[in-house]
């Protein structure tokens, strides 16, 4: 094992931020760099694959993962959700303000507490999916607060970007679902996941499986993910906001995502003119492990811009 893993392994707390608590991992050298990971729609922290975390961490850099509020063992809200979740996406959909309990504006702010409690002036982020809408409103609102943004298969949430598949929009507004027992919804998220994941880079069946199973058992809060479904729609578009991204900043989406299709990638650099954009052939909607090394690599590079501009 690498001795800087050994020295620093990972270490997890319960942090209070914006007025609420937040579970949050922390590893590698507390000096170092930090590198703050934001997860996205109903995924836990534990979704982040190890191999990712351990490359930044050889890489010499600190990593910061937490579950957002709503979701695993962070804090859990209560607030009923307005009209039925296919009238809150046509609502979206034509531009119509829908009405959500929090938005992203206010998990943005998360961040920027969980940053203030840790003693952080600011850290590079990356963000997968809802994260990476998230990592455009810090970088977009804080600047300041922003090393550097990695934007893995995300948006800026405009509702005139290629909608997903019909059968994912079903499953995304949890109609249907039935059963909240473990195997019933072991089932269900094999089914999604299979839908969703990278066609070119498969990941195993029972691997896929056993992590369900592992967050099943970690954290069961449906409710929390159809919260985060309306922050999203309640949110609306964040064009204007991710025009200002001046930090260095990498566009990485898979070619074959279903979910947010790769036009997202394309409108993301034309609004950030000075991002890289890598589109990766054969990725869906997932991290798979074989190409761990890759986007590691593409997200290195634009904190790399930042320390050659320090130079």
């Amino acid at each position: 094992m690498n001795i800087a893993l050994k020295n620093h392994p990972p270490e997890t707390r319960r942090i209070a931020a914006n007025g609420l608590e937040f579970c949050v991992e922390t590893r590698g050298n507390p000096e170092a760099e930090p590198v703050v990971f934001i997860m996205g729609l109903g995924a836990q922290l534990t979704l982040w694959p190890e191999a990712l975390l351990q490359a930044y961490v050889e890489a010499g850099y600190r990593v910061i993962r937490f579950d957002n509020r709503d979701i695993g063992l962070s804090s859990h809200l209560k607030q009923r959700l307005k009209d039925h979740p296919l009238k809150a996406m046509a609502k979206h959909r034509i531009g119509l303000k829908v009405d959500a309990p929090y938005t992203l504006h206010d998990m943005a702010e998360d961040v920027c507490g969980i940053l203030d409690a840790l003693e952080l002036p600011s850290a590079h982020v990356v963000g997968v999916s809802m994260g990476g809408m998230i990592a455009q409103l810090l970088a977009g609102h804080h600047p300041k607060r922003v090393r550097s943004a990695t934007l893995i298969m995300t948006s800026t949430n405009s509702p005139r970007l290629p909608l997903p598949k019909a059968a994912l929009i079903w499953k995304l507004a949890g109609i249907g679902a039935k059963g909240h027992e473990e195997d019933a919804v072991v089932q269900r998220s094999l089914a999604f996941w299979q839908a969703i994941q990278s066609p070119a880079h498969p990941t195993p069946a029972d691997d896929v499986r056993q992590r369900v199973i592992n967050d099943y058992r970690r954290s069961y809060h449906p409710a929390g993910i159809l919260r985060q479904t309306r922050a999203i729609l309640g949110t609306g578009s964040l064009s204007s906001i991710t025009r200002r991204i001046r930090v260095p900043t990498v566009i990485i989406h898979g070619t074959a995502d279903p979910l947010v299709r790769p036009t997202s990638a394309e409108q993301l650099h034309y609004l950030i003119p000075h991002a890289r954009l890598k589109l990766i052939e054969g990725m869906g909607h997932d991290l798979p492990e074989t190409l761990v090394p890759e986007i590691v690599e593409a997200s290195l590079a634009a904190i790399g811009q930042v320390q050659n501009n320090a130079g």
